[in-house]
């Protein structure tokens, strides 16, 4: 059996400014961090002549084309995959919720089916190919983001072209500063799964219009990515949490569906309570609330009060990589 996992991922600042229909004509820049919670993808052997595909349903098929989950059908067409396999993902968090599962579940099912078929592929070989598989082939309206952090693993910039290079690079912080960081970053569970497509589509559409609204406010968003890898380098971090603060309100600008009510209520009671900032991470709509704050257990006891559960976590400095076989 091979088994293979990918960590999923927060955005700190840029998000957005990932997706083709914006860095192909600006030039796209973020920061991401990779956390210690993954997608898995194991593969086994069939021995009745059938896709086996496990995942939260449950597929048997003979042919390729038949197979109703378009990742699992685009990945294995790409790999040129023949053989009926018994394929399995699991993750740890659900889908839905703005950490970049469906990314990491491509990344993971790339590299495994790499390592059956005795493939090297180099990390950027590998990201790119899952970015091909959800950009290019299903047409999905999603940036590099999710697909590289899950290569990549780590705390990095990442530096979009107009030529669709994607530079990578550590950003440069001592022990010490990036467990400050990771302490002070709280997550907070809003009780809302969602589907980014709407609001990403909405985004792509807007872009390649060249709404003005849009453009300027993607123009901001970069120069925040900009200015909060300053900041995390030059260890000022409460500047960096009141920026996400601005972050969050040029973001949900974007789009309606980005927040909601009670979304909005959960932030304003994080701010009150001594956070410098945040956002929801992701597109939006729902998923996990981020704050920064220099008194997390403060913060923590009092989300535990309104009934908000937070997300137990360290930073991943491995990225993808082979867990078995």
């Amino acid at each position: 059996m091979i088994v293979t996992r990918s960590p999923l991922r927060i955005s700190l600042g840029g998000g957005g400014t990932d997706l083709p229909s914006y860095y192909k004509k600006y030039g796209g820049f973020l920061i991401a961090a990779a956390i210690n919670k993954y997608v898995y993808i194991s593969i086994a052997e069939t021995f009745n002549k059938k896709f086996i595909l496990k995942y939260s349903s449950l597929e048997e098929v003979k042919k390729i084309n038949d197979i109703q989950h378009p990742l699992f059908r685009e990945t294995l067409k790409k790999m040129n995959i023949s053989t009926p396999l018994n394929i399995a993902s699991h993750a740890d968090i659900p889908s839905g919720t703005g950490l970049g599962s469906s990314g990491s579940f491509t990344v993971s099912l790339v590299s495994a089916l790499a390592y059956l078929k005795n493939i090297k592929m180099k990390k950027e070989k590998l990201a790119e190919t899952a970015c091909d598989i959800e950009i290019r082939k299903l047409n999905e309206p999603v940036g590099k983001q999710d697909q590289y952090v899950a290569t990549y693993g780590g705390l990095n910039s990442y530096d979009f072209q107009k030529n669709n290079k994607v530079l990578v690079k550590k950003i440069d912080i001592t022990r010490e500063n990036l467990s400050k960081l990771n302490k002070n970053l709280v997550i907070f569970f809003s009780g809302y799964s969602r589907s980014s497509y709407k609001i990403l589509k909405k985004q792509n559409i807007e872009t390649k219009k060249k709404t003005k609204a849009m453009i300027e406010n993607l123009h901001q968003i970069k120069e925040f990515g900009l200015l909060s890898l300053k900041y995390i380098q030059n260890n000022n971090f409460s500047e960096f949490g009141k920026l996400m603060h601005e972050h969050w309100m040029y973001k949900k600008n974007r789009s309606k569906f980005i927040t909601n009510n009670e979304i909005d209520t959960y932030y304003d009671y994080g701010i009150k309570n001594g956070a410098f900032g945040g956002k929801l991470i992701g597109a939006g709509g729902g998923g996990f609330l981020m704050f920064y704050t220099e008194d997390s257990k403060f913060l923590e006891n009092k989300f535990k009060k309104i009934g908000l559960k937070k997300l137990d976590y360290q930073f991943d400095f491995e990225g993808s990589k082979l867990v078995a076989k």
